[in-house]
This record gives C-alpha cells, structure tokens and sequence, in this order.
C-alpha cells in the first residue's frame, strides 16, 4: 500500500487571497509534471483534524463556507491519489499564509514542503476582497472604507479570516512568521504584477522553483474575477436574500445552497458597473497602518515595494491584463 507521506502536497499555493492564487493553480495544472488537488483550496491544514468551530464564522456566510473545508485526513489524502507516478502534487489555500496555526501544520506535515506565496498591493487586495464579497451579496456595508474600519470590531466578533481586508495585506509579518516554521530555500515570493504583466516567465520560475521543466504551464482565462456592483435598492434587496440564504444554507449540504443561490447572483450581477477609481485619501488611511509592514516584506525579501507607497493603485486583474494586451502607443 501506498504510504500516506506519498499521498500529502510537495507544494502548496498559500496566498494571499486575491493576489491571483486561482490563475496560478489554474496555469500550474496544466503541466502535465505537475498535479493540483481537484479541490481548489480544501483548507485542511486550517484544521486541527475537527470541524471548524462556528465561533470562528459568524460572518454572513461564513458558517455556509466552512462547511466546504476539508478536515477529514482520509479526505485530504484522497484528493492527491490521482496523481500521476512521478508527479509533483500541490494544493491552493491562500489562507495558509495568513493563518500561523497553518504554518506549523504544514510544516510538522510535510518538513519538505515548498511554499509559493504571492503579494499584491495590499490596499488593491483589500479593495477587490471587498468588491468580491460585495458581488456575493454577502457584504452588508456599501462603503469599502468604512468596511475596513469595521475590521477589528468584526474580527473580535467573529467573523472569519476573508472579511479580515487590512490584515490579510499584512505580508511581512506573515512571511516572517512562516520563514520560522519552513526554510527561505522552500519559499518563493511572486507578485501579482507579475503574474499578470509577464505570466509566462513567472510560470517558468515557478516551475524551475517546483524542479519541473519550464516553457510548458500556460495562463487560462481567470475564473474568480468579481464584477463591481453597485448599491442601490434592487441591491440591497437581493444581498438581504441571499444573507438570509446562506445562513439558512449554513444548516444544509453546501452544493444545495450553492445551486439555489445562482438565480440571485445572476440578478446581482446584472446591475454590474466599471469599478470607480479609488480617492487618494482613502488609499492612504486603508494603507497606512501597514506601511511598516511593507517594510518589513522589503527586508525580508530584498525586494522594493515603493510602488505600494504611492496614492494611485495598480487596478484590477482584467485592467492590468488589456492593459499588457494592448498594442504600445
């Protein structure tokens, strides 16, 4: 029988949420020396072998979510046994990052483990977790600012890490942490410019970072790019459903709820707009709590950050994309 250390991730994409961790997974499945878990972020070293508790996720939609993690280790293993002979498996939980109990874990688990982590400026990341959960309908709170002013008081009631939007941009404090649990030579840091700006030489750097052969992994259209929709009353009314939904859901299979959800993200997401510029001022509150924080990414990766000091962000996955796209002037 196969032994079950032959079954675990050499590899997982541990975050940051909204850097592009989904691209990434996507693109690294398609080489054919490579092998992805089928389940796209199953969270299990999240876990400590229970159920996540519902303390932990009282946020709209949170206790829906967490009924989706996978907490089981038979579960866990299962999802790697497709995996090809010689291939090396990996896994996408961004949260791994953010989460120190999970750096232990990962690390206790598998000593060998290699960690791909990628940053984005934390104030766009914060401001598309935000246009995300607000296309789900499941954030209440129209005003991003505001939202994030609100973080602490939700975190100490609660509500789980994805609402957490300025302190999952807290990379150097984060990275610091894992470096103490996982070697630097089994940690590469990308950007998510660089995921998007030059996609296939990123690939092959991953790739070399994985031992596997380069000019093979390839980009496929992005599939977790939420559309900015705007507040109003057709808005509010649909959000209020599916809030009530969800928590009505959190009590039945997820599949189910995620079925009869759709007809209300549809509508949702009919009233779809450009997503507004963001005013200088706010960019500034949002980032400057964590400017010693980037400092920090700065020393510890040897890397500049400058461009994240300034008061203009860096857009959205598919702005930058047409943006590279584009024919020069």
């Amino acid at each position: 029988m196969t032994a079950p250390t032959d079954r675990l991730p050499q590899f997982v994409i541990a975050g940051a949420p909204k850097a592009g961790t989904t691209a990434l997974h996507a693109a690294l499945a398609t080489h054919p020396g490579l092998y992805l878990s089928p389940v796209k972020e199953p969270k299990y070293y999240l876990t400590d072998g229970r159920p996540p508790p519902r303390s932990r996720h009282r946020g709209p939609g949170d206790a829906h979510s967490a009924r989706e993690w996978i907490w089981r280790r038979a579960e866990y293993l299962a999802l790697f046994g497709g995996a090809p002979a010689g291939a090396v498996r990996g896994e996408s939980t961004p949260f791994y990052l953010y989460d120190r109990a999970a750096h232990a874990r990962l690390a206790a688990d598998v000593p060998g483990v290699k960690v791909v982590v990628v940053v984005r400026d934390p104030v766009d990341r914060a401001w598309s977790n935000w246009v995300h959960l607000r296309a789900d309908g499941l954030e209440p709170e129209a005003d991003f600012l505001t939202a994030v002013r609100l973080e602490q008081r939700r975190t100490d009631a609660g509500w789980a890490p994805f609402w957490h939007y300025r302190a999952l941009g807290a990379y150097g404090a984060q990275l610091r942490d894992l470096l103490r649990h996982v070697p630097r030579e089994q940690v590469v840091v990308l950007r998510y410019r660089e995921l998007v700006d030059s996609p296939t030489d990123t690939l092959d750097r991953v790739s070399t970072f994985l031992g596997v052969p380069t000019g093979i992994a390839h980009t496929v259209a992005p599939e977790n790019v939420k559309p900015h929709v705007p507040d109003g009353p057709l808005y509010r009314v649909l959000s209020g459903l599916v809030r009530t939904g969800a928590t009505l859901g959190s009590w039945a299979p997820p599949a189910l709820w995620r079925q009869a959800s759709r007809p209300l993200l549809a509508s949702l997401h009919a009233g779809r707009s450009p997503r507004p510029p963001m005013p200088p001022e706010v960019r500034r509150e949002v980032l400057a709590p964590l400017l010693e924080d980037v400092a920090l990414l700065e020393e510890l990766t040897g890397q500049s950050f400058a461009d994240w000091r300034c008061d203009v962000g860096r857009g959205d996955y598919r702005s930058r994309a047409a943006a590279s796209a584009a024919p020069p002037a």
